[in-house]
């Protein structure tokens, strides 16, 4: 059993610089990606602006549509083993957290599969709806060029979040940043050199990809093979070396059936947020001067991408925090996790408003030169900085609610938010008051308001020792585990014990070790 441990009121300054530490040592490297990854989506455009209008407006609906139906789903979907990876790691279950793994990449595999089919026949179901035949051509071209890099993302989603999970972030950042610098010449070579056009861009994207897969799965094969020379037991080495235990096949359909849950909360999550921002384009086609409101558009969706690296790191890095803590029994220390997040998370939110009011001229003169459209953009930009103060903290939220395995309260959160309130409000503001863009905004505005206020709430009134107790019976109930197991080996007990979970007994026989499994 937990120890159930009464909490001190307030942390010491001590607990917070040392909370700090961690965190910053897992969420800048993630931050670091973030900014390279929006400057990789940059490099995109440009190069489709330098290529023509046409493969600018065809490149421009291709992103839209991956995004939509391709790159949030996988995403959404691998964020739901992060619960349970980052409380095996915290709980030294290394083969649960491995085995998580290699199940979440099936999971993506076969999801890649339906979304490849939709991406191939992009041209037809586009028509059908009364699309602009030649922006259509462009944008199928780019879809069909880009179904490799489903395969890409299906591996290198979960690989990142088992690393995450470990606290493993720096090589994270260098297989990006290598491959980055690698990206600007391979898309040179592909979309001008050899004269391909939008084909060559959509190739450049996902060999990027593979090589910073690459990257990575020489480092985690290096780091494996380093542990085992120098005798050590790491949490990489005893997944991927250890010959596994069959398992029954009740506790293996249970064990999918959670992982499976976590997945599919995780990906409703995510896309309901996603799909808002597309939801709020189209009804700016709708509006009086659409061309207007959808150039203004464009450059607010830049902006919150923008903005949104650096709450993309905070609820990464609380969410390893959250899950490791509550996977070693130590609720009290998830608690200052959550609350270090959340200050940080306010902080910024606060860096972020002022950008956007005190900046707004500048950053909309690199998007336009038009007078029209600048003017919307900074009429809108300090609404959409009163968008950060909320969405910072929330987001980091939702990653606290991710590692305590609770995605399915952030889905109930964000459809209520988003689809019940911010959706009603925009559209009663932009078409019934006449405020145009402005109403969108404000509607934008009232969602991001209603789900802090909602999921903040839920995360101040978290019970931490239940979800210690919660996240043993996660990582207790997936273990893999066969009856009467017995390993022998020419050790100590305290040697075998270092490197099995507390829920082993060791009995020793002049020199051996018995080592029974037993089930919680």
């Amino acid at each position: 059993m937990v120890a159930v441990e009464k909490f001190q009121k307030y942390p010491t300054t001590p607990e917070v610089v040392e909370e700090l530490k961690r965190m910053t040592n897992i969420g800048f490297p993630i931050l670091a990606m973030s900014l390279m990854g929006y400057l990789k989506n940059m490099v995109l455009v440009i190069c489709m602006g330098k290529i023509g209008s046409l493969e600018l407006a065809g490149g421009a609906l291709a992103i839209g549509f991956t995004n939509i139906t391709g790159y949030s789903v996988l995403s959404g979907l691998a964020m739901g083993m992060e619960p349970i990876c980052s409380q095996a790691f915290g709980s030294k279950n290394f083969f649960l957290a491995f085995l998580t793994l290699q199940r979440t990449v099936v999971i993506l595999l076969l999801s890649s599969i339906p979304i490849a089919l939709f991406w191939f026949n992009l041209q037809p179901l586009m028509l059908i709806i009364h699309q602009n035949p030649d922006i259509t051509r462009i944008a199928s071209l780019y879809c069909r060029f880009a179904i490799p890099d489903l395969l890409a993302n299906s591996v290198l989603h979960p690989l990142r979040i088992f690393l995450r999970s470990q606290g493993t972030t720096w090589p994270l950042m260098w297989s990006n940043f290598l491959a980055i610098i690698l990206h600007i010449p391979i898309t040179i070579f592909f979309t001008f050199t050899l004269s391909l056009g939008i084909k060559g861009l959509a190739i450049s994207t996902f060999l990027t990809n593979f090589i910073t897969l690459f990257f990575l799965l020489v480092y985690a094969l290096s780091s494996m093979l380093n542990k085992v020379n120098d005798d050590q037991c790491s949490n990489l080495e005893t997944p991927f070396l250890l010959p596994q235990p069959l398992q029954p096949l009740s506790s293996t359909r249970k064990e999918w059936m959670v992982l499976i849950r976590l997945c599919v909360q995780s990906c409703l999550g995510v896309c309901l947020e996603w799909w808002w921002y597309e939801f709020m384009t189209i009804l700016a086609g709708y509006l009086p001067k659409p061309r207007i409101a959808l150039a203004t558009s464009a450059i607010v969706i830049q902006t919150t991408s923008f903005m949104y690296t650096l709450p993309t790191a905070l609820s990464a890095s609380v969410s390893t925090r959250v899950g490791n803590e509550l996977g070693a029994g130590q609720p009290q220390k998830a608690r200052l996790a959550t609350l270090v997040a959340v200050g940080l998370a306010l902080v910024s939110s606060l860096m972020g408003l002022m950008l956007t009011t005190i900046g707004r001229g500048p950053w909309g003169r690199i998007f336009t030169e038009d007078s029209e459209v600048l003017e919307l953009t900074m009429a809108v930009l300090p609404i959409i900085g009163a968008c950060e103060v909320a969405n910072c903290p929330q987001t980091t939220s939702c990653g606290i609610l991710r590692g305590s395995a609770r995605p399915g309260t952030g889905v109930g959160i964000n459809l209520y938010s988003f689809y019940m309130v911010g959706a009603p409000v925009a559209i009663i503001l932009a078409f019934v008051w006449k405020l145009g863009f402005v109403g969108l905004c404000y509607g934008l505005l009232a969602a991001q308001i209603a789900c802090a206020v909602l999921i903040l709430t839920v995360v101040c009134k978290t019970d931490w020792n239940r979800e210690s107790l919660k996240a043993k019976d996660l990582v207790t109930a997936t273990k893999t585990t066969t009856s009467n197991t017995t390993l022998k080996n020419t050790t100590t007990c305290d040697d075998a014990l270092a490197h099995a979970d507390p829920t082993i007994k060791c009995d020793e026989e002049g020199g051996d070790v018995t080592i029974f499994v037993t089930e919680n």
